[in-house]
């Protein structure tokens, strides 16, 4: 299992699916259980799963020229950052750190923010808490409630950036060779929704831009 995809066995035949983690696999099998159980020829179906490619937004990376990865993804619910930092999980080395770039949004479920904040702290090396589409409200107070969910042993992990393009800055700044960095919660969005204006913003597009400026990254 890479970055790249993985390599599975099914129906004692191996086959490399270009999708990452243990719920993709999952996917995958289901997938395979279906179309065979509708009929199809296990080996087509195993050949047009190895074609499959990931959703944009979706765990779409890129890597620097010193193995800086940045991996950008759409988790934005509790469960979602889960399964991504579980994914990262699966496929480090230990040697080095995972930063984690995560908000939550405004005007929606404000329930999950503490625990948004919980799983991150708990999940990696360093956290950048950051603005993720404050719509209406406070980015400030959106921010303490994810902050509110952190256990005090993780704490000093934690440091709190509300604009967004400075916590991806700060966030690649503190990468070294090898480290992984996840800028969680808008993936495909190319906008921050602020007051009823959607500024264009795009993460991928902000971590191509400091990877740019900045050679050693």
């Amino acid at each position: 299992r890479q970055l790249g995809g993985m390599l599975l066995t099914i129906d004692q035949k191996e086959v490399w699916v270009k999708l990452i983690g243990t719920f993709n696999a999952a996917n995958v099998l289901a997938i395979y259980a279906t179309a065979v159980e509708l009929g199809m020829n296990p080996e087509e179906v195993l050949l047009q799963l190895s074609t499959l490619e990931s959703v944009s937004g979706r765990f779409e990376y890129l890597v620097s020229p010193n193995q800086v990865t940045v991996i950008v993804d759409y988790a934005h619910t509790p469960d979602a950052l889960q399964n991504v930092l579980q994914t990262i999980d699966e496929i480090r080395t230990r040697n080095e750190q995972v930063i984690t770039v995560v908000g939550c949004g405004g005007n929606r479920d404000a329930t999950k923010r503490p625990l948004m904040g919980k799983i991150a702290s708990e999940m990696s090396d360093q956290v950048v808490f950051t603005s993720d589409n404050p719509r209406f409200e406070d980015p400030y107070e959106i921010l303490t409630e994810v902050e509110a969910g952190v256990e005090a042993q993780n704490t000093r992990k934690t440091i709190t950036i509300e604009n967004r393009q400075q916590a991806i800055k700060a966030a690649i700044k503190m990468a070294n060779s090898n480290d992984i960095i996840l800028i969680a919660g808008k993936g495909h969005e190319t906008y921050q929704d602020i007051k009823g204006t959607k500024h264009h913003f795009s993460d991928l597009e902000e971590a191509q831009f400091f990877r740019i400026s900045r050679p050693n990254i």
